[in-house]
């Protein structure tokens, strides 16, 4: 069986993000670039399955610009045994990524899509449950722990209320949360291996697909400068704040 993973390439989350002067959006001149964080889960999750005798190959897909090549390199420094680009400089909607990786999914007839519940930099969390509705497949959500079986899986998704564990028929969708697993650091030697791993380059247009944006960003601003906190003298004072400056009590 085949894994597919979506990656994205993204803002590195240890950095500060800045919006442009004019409020266009965000800048990403000379700022590092890197795999979306729930990316990277994904990519172990399909892994350590193909470890466990579960899949027999995992494939790295990556929809943006050609430094996206960069990203699919680090999933393939994980592990994963080749990566397919889907070139564009255009910004890509959930829904164009969703109809470009079934086109991929249709092409590839993958046993298993492993996609990250969200991207850090847009948190839209809508391309995983956007594909399955595309392809008619069964979806697991917010996935904390995925059991494989040889025709059904038994997927723990994180809710409001705690834990649902749902059995779900292969092939099937599933997003990854934060506790999933934690994703291992590529060795140096993994990092060599990478650079003579194959990645097919593609574009939009090679699957029929129409990526021009249905949503304009009007403006983009950063939130407010956070207050500065006071001292308060007594707890008194304390109560009295929360109760009638606050109103949490």
């Amino acid at each position: 069986m085949k894994i597919l993973v979506p990656v994205k390439r993204v803002i590195d989350y240890n950095v500060k993000v800045r919006v442009k002067p004019d409020g266009s959006g965000v800048d990403l001149a000379n700022v590092k670039m890197s795999m979306n964080p729930f990316d990277e889960i994904s990519v172990e999750e399909a892994l350590r399955l193909r470890e466990a005798g579960k899949a027999s190959e995992v494939i790295v897909v990556s929809v943006g610009p050609q430094q996206a090549t960069e990203t699919l390199r680090t999933g393939l420094a994980m592990g994963a045994d080749r990566g397919i680009l889907v070139k564009t400089d255009e910004i890509t909607e959930p829904l164009a990524v969703a109809k470009i990786l079934k086109a991929i999914v249709e092409a590839e007839e993958p046993g298993l899509v492993i996609v990250g519940k969200q991207a850090i930099d847009d948190d839209c969390n809508q391309t995983g449950q956007m594909l399955a509705a595309l392809l008619g497949w069964s979806q697991g959500t917010f996935a904390s722990n995925i059991e494989l079986g040889d025709e059904t899986a038994d997927v723990v998704r994180e809710v409001d209320g705690g834990l649902q564990t749902v059995k779900l028929k292969l092939p099937m969708i599933v997003t990854t949360d934060l506790r999933l697993n934690e994703p291992r650091y590529a060795s140096l030697p993994n990092i060599m291996k990478a650079k003579k791993k194959p990645i097919d380059e593609k574009t939009p247009e090679d699957f029929g697909v129409d990526i021009t944006p249905r949503l304009t960003v009007v403006t983009t601003t950063e939130p407010p400068a956070r207050e500065a906190g006071i001292k308060v003298a007594s707890v008194t004072e304390l109560v009295d704040k929360l109760k009638n400056e606050a109103g949490v009590l």
